[in-house]
């Protein structure tokens, strides 16, 4: 079992799904020659070819529209955005089309892509190229939607992506692709995660923190620094955030009576929005404080570093919201 960074699991599930069916490609900008903007496919071209993987124009929408046809035509493409910013430009082509294809067609057409798409802020790339807006991918029915924030989950639930058979946004943090603190053990052998399904990362009985990508980490060190006092968090890791698994944050929730959710996105409009209702509408006897939500700042991001970062959710924030709900 080696031990891999997030970038490193990614790059093996790819690898290893191409190896096992012929009908997997990837294209994308860049995707071939360069071997990706992050380096997720370097090598690919010469071990697979320019048939499998296909350098695109610079046109999204011509991304996301080639691979929805050639999915349709049962073939299982990968189309890389540069970043999920950018998938903006091919909205109309991913909800409007991939997502409903099977149901215009009464099954009788699917579209088994996958749209892998860098996201996040953080990396002092501007204001149109830091967004979160995971939460709007996941309004859409028929389009699946996911978030990994280790490299076990990542390899496991993009090798579970390229198998369905439905349109997958397959969301890949850019802060966690080559964090030392996010290395972890990923198994030598071929194993799914399925989508759908939450995790219970840390075992707590007083709080519980519903969190997912990047906000995992930040839960695990607020976690860290509150069991220091006495305080023990539960963590539930999302993963998936279309179809959203309430299950295990319902019933942690009817443990701890108290919540603290984690995102980083913007908490208008957001991921702790749904969390928040679906508890108040399947735990309402089992609050014990009011649910609080902690993510971005409502703003642009800025340019400069430390603003940036000053607008993103932080380890004391979530202390914080935890020590009120307590």
């Amino acid at each position: 079992m080696a031990k891999l960074t997030l970038r490193q699991a990614i790059t093996e599930a790819l690898r290893e799904e191409m190896h096992r069916d012929k009908d997997v490609f990837i294209m994308g900008e860049e995707v071939a020659a360069w071997g990706g903007t992050y380096a997720v496919t370097k090598g690919f071209l010469e071990e697979f070819g320019e048939d499998r993987v296909l350098d695109t124009p610079i046109s999204e929408m011509a991304i996301a529209g080639a691979a929805t046809g050639a999915a349709m035509a049962g073939l299982r493409p990968i189309a890389e955005f540069m970043t999920i910013n950018f998938a903006f430009v091919a909205f109309d082509m991913i909800v409007n089309h991939a997502a409903k294809i099977s149901y215009m067609f009464n099954g009788q057409f699917t579209a088994p892509v996958v749209f892998r798409a860098p996201g996040g802020g953080g990396k002092q790339l501007g204001a149109t190229h830091s967004h979160t807006p995971d939460i709007i991918f996941a309004h859409f029915p028929g389009l699946k939607v996911v978030c990994p924030a280790t490299p076990y989950d990542a390899k496991g639930l993009l090798k579970a992506a390229i198998r369905d058979d439905a349109p997958v946004m397959f969301i890949e943090p850019v802060p966690l692709y080559t964090s030392p603190k996010v290395r972890g053990e990923v198994p030598d052998e071929d194993y799914i995660v399925p989508l759908g399904e939450s995790d219970i990362k840390r075992e707590g009985s007083d709080v519980t923190l519903i969190t997912y990508g990047e906000g995992l980490w930040t839960c695990i060190e607020a976690a860290d620094a509150l069991s220091k006092d006495g305080i023990e968090c539960e963590i539930v890791d999302l993963r998936s955030l279309q179809p959203l698994d309430d299950t295990k944050f319902v019933e942690s929730f009817k443990k701890t009576n108290r919540a603290v959710v984690c995102e980083f996105g913007h908490t208008t409009y957001g991921i702790g929005s749904e969390v928040v209702a679906l508890l108040q509408e399947k735990a309402f006897d089992y609050i014990d404080a009011p649910i609080l939500r902690v993510g971005a700042a409502q703003a642009p991001a800025p340019y400069a570093g430390q603003l940036e970062k000053s607008g993103l959710p932080n380890a004391q924030q979530v202390i914080d919201a935890v020590r009120e709900v307590m």
